[in-house]
């Protein structure tokens, strides 16, 4: 396993920090409705334009076709410029567009790839059933075949940004009669498809905005076409989407919190002085954390190292597990160490939002018990 840095990874990563430093935007981005929508879209077409989006996506296909260690890189300096976390482009970013990369028709990369790096599309995730969370091979949204359609009846919930997305990575069920993990088609859903209805479901981080909606689909149409992976065969290539959703898409996230960590670790020191450390509770917590993300990034790099182009295997579990709760345990320190200050939304960070989003981490792509079970069957091949 080589952790080293070349002579061009370096290069690389003092022109990331460059361009970061000059071009992040600083306004801070809305939380909700049209206007979370433009800021998100028009950072992505920033990135894009100069030639930044997309590091290990191929080249063409819009990306840089660098490879994982640059993307760690990349990573690294994002969080390290306080970039914004563009949200309603991570479906398309960390899901649909690497799923199309890997199981895609080139008709199918052609037509949407580029749509996603460039900022022109938003992607939402149409997994989730009311009877179909964690045990997502009981979905029962069904299609049927005709001619050459799909006709989709059925609901999901808990799509994200579901009201402001383009299109949908959708999970239906193609053949009833098949067993449970089987029957099932991975399908791209146009949004503004007849048929489609959306209902918002009201959360506590989204008083004034929409972010969960339940979708109900009544004999919605879509071309045989959209099927990706093949007929029946959307079980393997949702696990190629929940991989890269648990694996990839944590780098950021691991590197994001470690840097707050640090930030807390100073402003432990501004409120308490130099006797911060002697505090028994907080500087426990600050430690344990420090020591909590040193072991996350660790794993950062033992994963990327091993899995290279090919991170969505059962390692990502362990990335995914650990960082949903360490996000939390940071939130939790942070409101503690700020104080009464954290509730004036204060201009360097939204806290209370934050807080509040990370209980989502540990259900998000699988439960930290899912995540749990993977990891005992498939890396430390204990028994079911």
């Amino acid at each position: 396993m080589n952790l080293d840095f070349t002579a061009e990874d370096k290069i690389f990563r003092e022109e990331a920090r460059d361009w970061l430093q000059a071009n992040v935007f600083k306004e801070r981005r809305p939380h909700g409705g049209e206007a979370m929508r433009a800021y998100d879209l028009a950072w992505q077409k920033c990135q894009y334009d100069a030639g930044w989006a997309g590091v290990s996506w191929p080249k063409e296909y819009g990306g840089m076709g660098l490879d994982l260690t640059r993307q760690l890189i990349w990573y690294e300096e994002y969080a390290r410029a306080h970039a914004p976390d563009n949200h309603l482009c991570f479906v398309g970013l960390n899901h649909g567009g690497p799923t199309l990369i890997a199981r895609g028709d080139e008709a199918q990369k052609r037509t949407h790839l580029r749509p996603i790096l460039a900022g022109e599309k938003i992607w939402c995730q149409g997994f989730s059933e009311p009877n179909a969370g964690s045990d997502l091979g009981a979905l029962r949204t069904r299609a049927v075949i005709d001619g050459d359609e799909l006709v989709i009846t059925g609901s999901k919930i808990w799509t994200s940004h579901g009201h402001l997305s383009d299109m949908q990575e959708l999970l239906v069920r193609t053949d009833p009669d098949a067993p449970k993990h089987k029957g099932i088609s991975w399908v791209i859903f146009d949004m503004k498809t007849p048929g489609l209805e959306l209902r918002p479901i009201e959360i506590m981080t989204a008083p004034n905005h929409t972010h969960f909606v339940q979708c109900f689909y009544d004999e919605a149409r879509v071309p045989l076409a959209n099927v990706v992976g093949g007929l029946n065969n959307g079980w393997s290539v949702a696990m190629s989407t929940l991989g890269f959703e648990r694996g990839t898409a944590q780098i950021k996230d691991q590197i994001r919190y470690a840097f707050l960590v640090e930030q807390m670790i100073e402003r432990a020191r501004a409120r308490y002085g130099s006797e911060y450390i002697t505090h028994d509770e907080l500087g426990s917590r600050l430690a344990q954390l420090r020591a909590d993300m040193a072991a996350a990034r660790a794993m950062t790099y033992m994963v990327v190292s091993r899995a290279q182009h090919d991170i969505g295997g059962s390692l990502a579990s362990l990335m995914r597990a650990m960082v949903g709760d360490v996000q939390q345990r940071v939130r939790r320190l942070a409101f503690d160490i700020i104080g009464a200050d954290a509730l004036e939304n204060p201009e360097d960070d939204d806290w209370v939002y934050f807080y509040l989003r990370s209980y989502a981490q540990t259900i998000a792509a699988g439960t930290s018990q899912i995540q749990r079970n993977i990891i005992g069957e498939r890396v430390l091949g204990l028994p079911r």
